[in-house]
């Protein structure tokens, strides 16, 4: 069985803050605990306060490319799913047709929900007795929803676009193996790039994940990552911006410019952590090293006394989650 192992390559963006990174690191990453052993995490991000209409992820400018996507499936191949509009979800689940798609949608890596199992058997776990309805739009868009997970929040769901051929799964829960929590993980086995950000993706999807997220009661901005084909776990920026609404969408409720802060700061924070643990899935605790601390207070100092204190946080940060992801594991290179 191959393990996840994330692989961030980017070219750095803003190299003066690279400069002012001081400090030697102070992690172990250590083989993954039982579900008994699992140390608490370190950093937990308070869920966002969703009220008033729902928030919507907006991307103001796609950068996606559908041949991203490696080996679509055959149109023809998913037509059986028409048939399964509305049902439980949990009929389609066990239809050997959607198993057959579903092992072609899932890396095959070994994945911590609890306890170290391969990914296709946590993602059973929450889907297998789903009656959440199967929901297909457009007459092509398809989500399948569960919100079986027997503990930690599990939550899950795949997405498939049966005209292009692509899917893309989900699973959301609590770690308790000392990485930062709550976490979404988003996967898929077509897409083998070293680096993902949601502008890369299709944007049907990510309104579609949004919806998912308000339904599912799963923050709107929280830590995630991204499976890839290559069984590597690598970093999902957020790069939407939630104060452009367009397309006649709806504005998010509340400061939306908070909800970029907060997006930026989960970016860092998971750069952060899986430079830490060199990328394995099932690494376990953490520890905030003195160059984490030390760039802190440099944020702290340079966006303290400007006209606009956020905005600065919020570029200082997205600048330095660009640093950490561009060093990426030894011996490996991004693709930018």
């Amino acid at each position: 069985m191959n393990v996840c192992l994330g692989l961030l390559g980017r070219k750095a963006l803003g190299m003066f803050v690279l400069a002012l990174l001081v400090g030697g690191r102070m992690v172990w990453a250590q083989d993954a605990p039982s579900a008994s052993q699992a140390p608490q995490s370190h950093m937990e991000a308070p869920p966002v306060q969703q009220t008033g209409a729902p928030i919507v992820r907006i991307e103001p400018e796609s950068s996606y490319d559908k041949t991203i996507f490696l080996k679509t499936f055959p149109v023809a191949d998913l037509a059986f799913l028409k048939q399964y509009d509305g049902a439980p979800a949990k009929d389609l689940i066990h239809d050997k047709q959607f198993k057959k798609v579903l092992k072609d949608v899932l890396p095959g890596c070994m994945f911590h929900y609890g306890k170290d199992m391969p990914l296709d058997e946590a993602v059973d776990m929450v889907m297998k007795d789903s009656r959440v309805p199967v929901r297909i739009r457009d007459g092509r868009y398809v989500v399948v929803s569960g919100l079986g997970g027997p503990y930690l929040s599990g939550r899950g769901f795949v997405w498939i676009d049966m005209q292009d051929g692509v899917a893309l799964g989900g699973f959301y829960f609590h770690p308790t193996n000392g990485e930062p929590t709550p976490t979404l993980a988003i996967y898929s086995k077509q897409i083998k790039e070293d680096q993902v950000a949601m502008s890369e993706l299709p944007p049907v999807f990510g309104q579609d994940m949004a919806e998912w997220q308000n339904e599912s009661r799963v923050p709107t901005v929280t830590t995630q990552y991204f499976l890839t084909g290559k069984n590597k776990r690598v970093l999902l920026e957020h790069d939407e911006d939630y104060c452009s609404p367009a397309d006649g969408m709806v504005a998010p409720a509340g400061d939306c410019e908070e909800l970029n802060a907060d997006a930026a700061d989960a970016d860092e924070q998971a750069a952060y952590y899986l430079d830490q643990v060199h990328y394995a899935t099932n690494a376990t605790a953490w520890m905030i090293g003195a160059d984490q601390v030390a760039w802190i207070g440099v944020r702290e100092r340079t966006c303290g006394g400007v006209v606009d204190p956020l905005g600065c946080r919020i570029r200082v940060t997205r600048e330095h989650t660009h640093v950490i992801i561009g060093r990426g594991p030894v011996g490996h290179g991004g693709r930018r």
